[in-house]
């Protein structure tokens, strides 16, 4: 992990359930409910365990076979979603 990269917590208010399609997450405190894609779905879990962005880009990387470049602009706007969507915070 680099220092100084932002870990993210995933919110208390949070629960996902996770498949082969992707995710659904519901945010209890404000009751709304998200699908996730399967990379969506990947990178959420990811963020559960406490990687922080640039491991998470990696594996999404290696795990979809995908750039690392789009893959790292894909992961930096999705965390912003969820942060927008107060689904994660910085720790």
């Amino acid at each position: 992990m680099l220092v100084g990269q932002p870990l993210y917590r995933v919110s208390d208010g949070v629960r996902s359930t996770h498949g082969q399609d992707g995710a659904i997450v519901l945010d209890i405190h404000q009751g709304q409910m998200f699908n996730l894609n399967p990379v969506g779905s990947r990178i959420l879990e990811l963020l559960e365990s406490g990687l922080a962005e640039p491991d998470i880009v990696d594996t999404i990387s290696r795990e979809f076979g995908a750039s690392r470049e789009i893959v790292e602009n894909d992961v930096r706007e999705f965390i912003g979603s969820l942060k927008e969507h107060k689904l994660v915070a910085e720790r």
